[in-house]
């Protein structure tokens, strides 16, 4: 298993990934950093955990859109896929224990 640090409005996180997604784990980070770049410019900063909430919800957002695109473009609903579902509980739920790491050191 592969250890990689990322760097996410200013902070460090080292997380473990398989090996070889690597560079996809950084590509996901730089989306969530540009996203809290977008919403600082906008609102100015706020706490850590405010900052990875509202990323996280505009780009569920996006998930949200494209998927209704999909689905007026097939004619048929969108179906879930059960494993992003439990990647995505994951990622929640570490974005929860980072934030409650960085508001109770």
């Amino acid at each position: 298993m592969a250890q990689v640090t990322l760097r996410i409005n200013g902070y460090s996180y080292t997380l473990g990934c398989q090996d070889g997604e690597e560079d996809h784990l950084q590509a996901m980070a730089q989306q969530v950093d540009d996203r809290i770049e977008k919403i600082k410019a906008v609102a100015g900063p706020s706490g850590e955990s405010r900052m990875l909430i509202m990323a996280a919800l505009m780009m569920t957002d996006d998930i949200f859109e494209l998927d209704k695109k999909l689905s007026a473009v097939t004619g048929r609903p969108a179906r879930a896929d059960p494993k992003l579902g439990r990647k995505l509980g994951k990622l929640a739920r570490r974005a929860e224990d980072i934030a409650a790491e960085l508001e109770h050191p």
